[in-house]
């Protein structure tokens, strides 16, 4: 199907989550940041997302965003597809009398996509981040974990065959193809780098600090973190680690801390909010991204932004875009390799500086401006692209 040739779209991104709900991350922030984007031009855009207690049911944001919460962690699939449903009937928030039906979807996919080709009339656009191989075994049981392997390595790419892919980095793109979708299909729209600037200056602290900033999830490795406080601890007296974020493992952190014996050197700031984030990125001496996988790496780039080098994995993902090696940060190659490389940026006052000021400047090239404008050229013309389904995929087990 093809969107209109002219006049304004209606958009609706289909999201787990959004920014609000206490377990957001990078994801969100990118939807709706181009979401913002895509109003700005003229389009109307609803975002659908599961319900929770920190976002009421319907809400219009300051960016003209309209927020439609329904559903739970699990449920929020089917109601999006029921409600689409409805609104086709003339009923419910995507009837006519609250914007009319979607020209386009963009369904996100999160491990588990909406799968909207099968009930949606309209063109979707597929956005996936990252392809969620080795998170499944780390966050669910052996069974679930194969049951979503094959739902996102063999199931989503027959589903969505015929429609336009948007991934966040070449990494992504590539892991992609390898579950049959032909890279033609696929746009490449990095994040954009917010505005970091803290509103007051802010001095690095006087001691050794490094930072974490992101969901406190098992496949987020915070602990590697706290083993690079705790193997380095001897060499460098004053080293703090401040985690900020929220996750439901945060308590299994806070142990682990203890068990390392550097309780009284790890701070846990919680949410925090953009302005804190700018404070503590700029203080910090040294930012971490222990992550097993990120599509981007959005938090890179924002410490990038206000001058503070990151170490991240080698073979992260998209961590390998948003980090240039060597010049804008580190990249390391197992967890005793990821200690090496936090010593060298410790210790080294000069590299530091160095990597830092590259940082900035490698975060400067990625603007929201630049993302909406690509974004809106997929939305604004035609989605055609036939495509033969994939074909058989072997070792699908996690």
């Amino acid at each position: 199907m093809d969107i209109p040739a002219a006049g304004n779209r209606h958009v609706l991104f289909l999201n787990w989550r959004d920014t609000r709900n206490p377990h957001g991350g990078g994801s969100e922030v990118y939807v709706e940041k181009i979401a913002a984007e895509l109003i700005r031009r003229g389009h109307r855009v609803t975002l659908f997302c599961a319900a929770h207690s920190d976002g009421p049911a319907d809400e219009v944001t300051a960016a003209g965003l309209r927020v439609v919460r329904r559903g739970g962690r699990h449920t929020v699939y089917l109601q999006a597809a029921l409600l689409y449903l409805i609104g086709v009937l003339g009923f419910g928030p995507l009837s006519r009398r609250h914007g009319g039906r979607p020209d386009v979807i963009v369904d996100v996919g999160n491990g588990l996509p909406f799968l909207s080709p099968l009930w949606a009339f309209c063109p979707v656009i597929a956005l996936v981040h990252h392809v969620h191989r080795e998170q499944w075994p780390v966050v669910l049981t052996p069974r679930l974990a194969r049951i979503g392997w094959w739902i996102e390595s063999w199931l989503a790419p027959r589903v969505y065959r015929h429609c336009r892919y948007v991934t966040v980095s070449a990494a992504t793109r590539d892991e992609l193809a390898v579950l049959g979708v032909d890279p033609r299909r696929v746009s490449i729209i990095h994040n954009g780098t917010p505005e970091m600037r803290p509103a007051a200056p802010v001095a690095r602290t006087p001691d050794p600090s490094l930072v974490v900033v992101g969901r406190l999830v098992p496949h987020k490795r915070v602990e590697m973190a706290l083993d690079a406080v705790a193997g380095l601890a001897g060499e460098f007296p004053g080293l703090t680690l401040t985690v900020a974020g929220q996750g439901w493992w945060e308590d299994e952190l806070k142990e682990y801390a203890v068990t390392l014996g550097i309780a009284d050197r790890v701070r846990f700031a919680g949410f925090v909010s953009d302005e804190e984030k700018r404070v503590l990125m700029s203080r910090a001496w040294v930012a971490l991204t222990p992550s097993l996988k990120e599509g981007w790496g959005l938090t890179i780039v924002e410490a990038g932004a206000v001058g503070t080098p990151n170490i991240a994995f080698r073979g992260a993902g998209g961590v390998e875009e948003s980090l240039v090696d060597g010049k804008t940060g580190l990249l390391a190659d197992d967890p005793a390799d990821f200690i090496a490389k936090v010593r060298s940026l410790l210790a080294d006052d000069a590299l530091r500086a160095e990597m830092g000021s590259a940082a900035r400047v490698h975060a400067d090239h990625f603007t929201w401006p630049a993302a909406g404008e690509k974004f809106a050229a997929l939305v604004e013309r035609p989605v055609m692209v036939p495509a033969a389904a994939p074909g058989p995929r072997t070792h699908l087990v996690p």
